[in-house]
């Protein structure tokens, strides 16, 4: 196997391992809020915890992988982020909790902004499409993930025993991972010290943009399974396979995404994505049937895999900004967007219902749809 292969490859693990503990955390959200016996609106304070310290590690995620590279800092960062599962059931209390999932948001945004910085200068690099392969391997991660969690919780496996064993072995990819990614040089840029930024002109509409499309996906990551388990009374372990249908089809057609991106325009595949994810999300929340809503996930996910990887390259892309540069901005401002989505939706729902809140993912994607046009910095 030639380097620049090695190098794809280490970072397509790094992503699936990434969407592997996120779907982890995803599974066990209903099995934290009954270990801690909070409500809605505590477990959406344990989700803003995260975003804070996501907000926290973001302030310092351009520093960090500008100093050290995105090698280094995705090989840190990620094997603490897996390792952190193991402790979501240990905490002796709920403000515990909250201190946990603090340290959780700083170094899964920091390792996010790095896999995205290696995977965008691995783009440019070959000059061919790859990021929507890349997030499809998040999505493929998401996917096993929820399958295995679902599958042990069927069979009985203690919940505790479960984050234990994906903590390890995801801990142990990472850093593996690591070992083949670019080197420093590659992905370190100058004027690190300086720390985040935000973003101005068309570096900052590109953020916002992304924001919106991570809110809405952050949301049916996190609250998907506790809908399905809620709202229409599946069991558990049916629920767990909300996450798993979201994340099987956005995984399939990210996997195309690259291909589409060559043949597409990026305003004309940005609207017509956002159009599928409004489409089916409005499905999910007005039927009653388990087999119906995990169709419209399914849908949601089609609809939202290729948002993020089209404005992430065109980050890249942006004149007169260093392409590492740029996807550390924008995956910034997006990443924020991620962790802000599910906790808004906590409160949301705190006030009225789980159903009523989740139309932010419905709002979100018109949104994203009428704005497809800034998609191409060119």
């Amino acid at each position: 196997m030639d380097i620049s292969h090695r190098m794809r490859w280490a970072a397509r693990a790094q992503f699936f391992c990434s969407g592997f503990v996120f779907a982890t955390w995803g599974v066990h959200i209903p099995t934290v809020k009954s270990h801690y016996g909070v409500d809605e609106a505590e477990l959406g304070l344990a989700m803003l915890a995260a975003g804070v310290g996501a907000l926290l590690g973001l302030t310092q995620a351009s520093r960090w992988i500008g100093r050290y590279g995105a090698r280094r800092s995705a090989g840190v960062c990620g094997a603490t982020y897996a390792l952190l599962l193991a402790g979501l059931l240990a905490m002796p209390a709920y403000s515990a909790l909250l201190c946990l999932l603090a340290v959780f948001g700083i170094v899964t945004s920091v390792f996010d902004v790095a896999i995205n910085t290696e995977a965008a200068q691995l783009e440019l690099r070959d000059d061919k499409p790859l990021m929507s392969g890349m997030h499809g391997m998040f999505s493929l991660g998401g996917m096993v993930g929820a399958v295995t969690g679902s599958a042990a919780l069927a069979a009985g496996l203690r919940p505790q025993i479960h984050l234990l064993l994906v903590a390890a072995g995801m801990a142990l990819t990472i850093a593996v991972a690591a070992r083949s990614m670019l080197p420093k040089e590659a992905t370190a840029f100058s004027g690190a010290g300086n720390g985040f930024r935000l973003p101005r002109g068309t570096l900052l509409l590109l953020g916002l943009l992304a924001a919106l499309g991570l809110i809405a996906e952050g949301a049916i990551y996190d609250w998907s399974v506790l809908y399905l388990h809620q709202e229409l009374a599946s069991p558990q372990q049916q629920a767990a396979l909300a996450y798993a249908s979201f994340s099987a089809a956005m995984a399939l057609a990210r996997f195309g995404g690259d291909a589409m991106r060559a043949r597409f325009a990026p305003a004309l595949l940005l609207r017509g994505s956002a159009l599928v994810a409004a489409g089916s999300m409005t499905l999910v929340l007005l039927t009653d049937l388990p087999w119906l809503a995990l169709v419209g996930f399914a849908g949601v996910g089609v609809g939202f895999a290729n948002v993020v990887p089209i404005l992430f390259a065109a980050s890249a892309r942006v004149p007169g900004v260093e392409p590492a540069r740029g996807i550390a901005a924008v995956s910034a401002m997006a990443y924020l967007g991620f962790m802000a989505g599910p906790p808004v939706i906590g409160f949301l729902a705190q006030l009225s219902s789980l159903t009523h809140a989740l139309y932010v993912v419905v709002a979100f994607a018109a949104a994203l749809a009428m704005s497809a046009r800034y998609a191409d910095p060119a």
